[in-house]
């Protein structure tokens, strides 16, 4: 017999034996069914938990939806009713506001039936709430619009909270309308009383236009006040349908606790001017407390200052224990020889805004003025300013290594001022945040790294 050649051999089995093959085999088929077990029990997208049904079940959804469990997609579509109920009733409370200006007040004002002093003490800022909505809806609407075009039909990118912290400039043009609403409505009714031309056109207005559902103007005055207080029920929608990983949810949460904090500053300050009604009430715990506190110290502050409240910055507010020494020995005697008082210190900073319109986030400009706000403890339910605010700009900032528990600010040719906190990292920290502004103020305390030059005499130079 003719031996054939290797080369001509050709190999029947894989090369690597029928052992070896017949258990790579049985292991690839382990690995099939164990990649179809868990395909068929896939986990969650959103929990991470495998009660997903089959695939047979959920054919005619999309693969997002197909890859959650049936109480995520629950849970989905309750966030996503909950965002489109947000917009809607924000764009229905939007018309309202429109309808006020365009039925009752124009009409009004053309007609000559009120002053202009009386349109404006009954309708207050309507007109800074509609921009306000406006602009609030414009961007609320365009992120619906763009979750929709990129496939995103559960809204899952929207979020309401980000946006809603980003208008939070809407919250001091509710108070202001809120706490005018008791004597709007009083001059309201006493000029019906006396004006019958005026009486004529509401009743007209109210029964023959179709605008406006049969509702009288106190109604629709009334829309502010429902829309403010509704807010937190809305958030509180959102924020149980949202997971806890979600990026909004952080937000959601802080913007739930500042309306409610504002809410409860608006009841406060109402009842301080002696009116009967309020807003809804919440329950207060001691952060809200603390938040309604800083509220009124900062409006305190700000129009002590004057300045727009879009270009203000709130660098630092706290108590802070403040002496004042009658001459420059107290540092060789120690602080202890001092006598402390509590005080309520804010640190204001006037920014130069990029852009004109208050509505837009620009990034900050530079520093136009920095001042620090003194507020004594209340008193009689009211605070009160100690001194008009200190201009940084006017003021040298120091601190002595052998006192490193305090710092002193001096203002020149008038005062000085000795700081301190209960917490020594926070006191370093309220003196490096003052150093910072009055050294950027000055171009002369940049030349002295701001040291008091020699030549300025004040009452309290030290030897």
């Amino acid at each position: 017999a003719t031996r054939t050649k290797s080369a001509d051999v050709e190999r029947a089995d894989s090369g690597i034996g029928q052992m070896p093959a017949r258990k790579w085999r049985n292991r690839a088929s382990e690995t099939l069914s164990s990649l179809q077990a868990w395909e068929a029990h896939r986990p969650c997208t959103d929990c991470g938990e495998r009660d997903l049904p089959g695939q047979t079940d959920v054919q005619n959804c999309n693969q997002r939806r197909a890859d959650l469990c049936e109480k995520c997609r629950k849970r989905r579509t309750e966030r996503k009713e909950s965002v489109l109920e947000f917009v809607n009733t924000e764009a229905s409370y939007g018309e309202d506001l429109r309808i006020i200006k365009e039925e009752f007040y124009l009409p009004m004002q053309v007609a000559g039936l009120l002053s202009q002093e009386q349109l404006q003490g009954i309708f207050s800022n309507i007109q800074e709430l509609i921009d306000l909505n406006e602009n609030f809806l414009e961007i609320l609407q365009e992120e619906i619009d763009q979750a929709f075009d990129q496939g995103d039909d559960d809204l899952m990118t929207v979020c309401i909270g980000e946006i809603f912290l980003e208008f939070v400039n809407m919250l001091p043009a509710f108070q202001t309308y809120c706490l005018q609403q008791s004597s709007s409505v009083n001059m309201l009714n006493a000029l019906e009383k006396e004006k019958e031309l005026l009486r004529i056109f509401l009743n007209v207005s109210q029964n023959d236009n179709t605008a406006l559902r049969r509702m009288n103007l106190r109604s629709f005055l009334m829309a502010p006040l429902q829309r403010v207080t509704k807010y937190p029920l809305l958030l509180s929608r959102i924020i149980k349908a949202t997971t806890e990983y979600h990026p909004d949810h952080s937000s959601l949460r802080e913007a739930k606790s500042r309306i409610e904090s504002h809410l409860e500053h608006i009841n406060m300050k109402t009842k301080q001017e002696g009116n009967t009604w309020t807003l809804r009430s919440f329950r207060q715990d001691s952060k809200k407390k603390r938040e309604v506190i800083n509220i009124e110290m900062r409006e305190t502050a700000l129009k002590t200052v004057g300045w727009l409240r879009e270009e203000t910055r709130f660098v630092m507010e706290g108590s802070l224990q403040l002496a004042q020494p009658p001459d420059g020995q107290w540092v060789k005697k120690g602080s202890k020889t001092l006598k402390f008082q509590n005080m309520q210190v804010l640190l204001l900073v006037n920014m130069k805004r990029v852009s004109e319109s208050s509505l837009e986030s620009a990034e900050p400009g530079p520093v136009k003025d920095a001042v620090l706000v003194l507020i004594r403890d209340k008193n009689n339910g009211k605070f009160h300013l100690l001194r008009e605010p200190l201009r940084l700009s006017n003021c040298i900032v120091s601190t002595d290594p052998d006192c490193d528990d305090t710092f002193e600010l001096i203002e020149i040719r008038r005062e000085a001022f000795v700081f301190r906190d209960s917490d020594r990292a926070r006191t370093h920290h309220w003196f490096r945040q003052i150093r910072r502004y009055s050294r950027e103020l000055g171009s002369w305390k940049k030349r002295r790294n701001a040291l008091p030059n020699i030549m300025i005499s004040t009452p309290h130079t030290r030897p």
